[in-house]
């Protein structure tokens, strides 16, 4: 078996990026572990340990702090599947989540885009049954 296990987001700070992918976004962290250059090793997932997980990333030089929020160029770059729109919706609004419009229905699921601490674009998304 094959797939992708982490991502590497980069982020301003790793304490903020913790408490928000912990907090408004409910992931667990997986690992927060100190690296013999000063760096960290910080992982977030957003449950259950079987699918890809993000590698919160501090940028440190000038061409990785300018991607920071912008990595996928304004596009959607991130989808979080959920088997409950509307409990995740609500819970992240409660949160202070930023959503960029109201929940919608496409022929292949529930989505709604947001935005996560930094700017990076999501998809909240419920997928439709039939939907492979």
């Amino acid at each position: 078996m094959r797939r992708i296990a982490l991502i590497t987001l980069l982020v301003d700070d790793y304490d903020e990026a913790i408490r928000f992918y912990t907090g408004a976004l409910g992931f667990r962290l997986a690992e927060d572990a100190p690296r013999p250059d000063g760096s960290r090793w910080v992982v977030v997932e957003p449950g259950g340990g079987t699918g890809t997980a993000l590698l919160l990333a501090r940028a440190r030089t000038a061409p990785q702090r300018a991607r920071v929020g912008d990595q996928t160029g304004g596009r959607v770059g991130f989808f979080l599947h959920t088997g409950d729109f509307a409990r995740d919706h609500a819970r992240m609004r409660a949160a202070g989540m930023t959503f960029l419009e109201e929940p919608r229905q496409e022929p292949y699921g529930t989505v709604a885009v947001f935005e996560d601490l930094y700017g990076n674009r999501w998809d909240l998304l419920q997928p439709a049954p039939d939907a492979g």
